[in-house]
């Protein structure tokens, strides 16, 4: 599965509340900090729309910036490879990514 295809699983699954889809395309760290988050959102029944916008990919780290229907602001998530598999992961508070 490509980085953006990861991004869009991640970001349905957030706002979908799927917490199984969210553990198995996120690292343990990056699902720690997305379930923070995610329970502090309140329930909606809105339908979700995610919609990709940016990509860049260095080496075994990619970054995809994506837009939905539950946010004023485009979000980026940081990927990287694990067991060859891109996962979202949670970046360190002073990085900054391509966009």
């Amino acid at each position: 599965m490509s980085h953006t295809e990861t991004a869009q699983i991640v970001a349905e699954s957030f706002f979908s509340k799927d917490e199984s889809a969210l553990k198995k395309h996120t690292t343990s760290d990056g699902y720690a900090s997305l379930i923070t988050v995610q329970n502090m959102l309140p329930e909606s029944d809105k339908e979700i729309k995610v919609e990709i916008l940016d990509e860049a990919i260095d080496g075994k780290t990619a970054w995809v910036k994506y837009s939905s229907n539950y946010d004023n602001k485009p979000g980026i998530f940081k990927l990287v490879k694990e067991n060859d598999q891109w996962k979202v992961t949670s970046k360190g508070p002073m990085e900054k990514g391509p966009f």
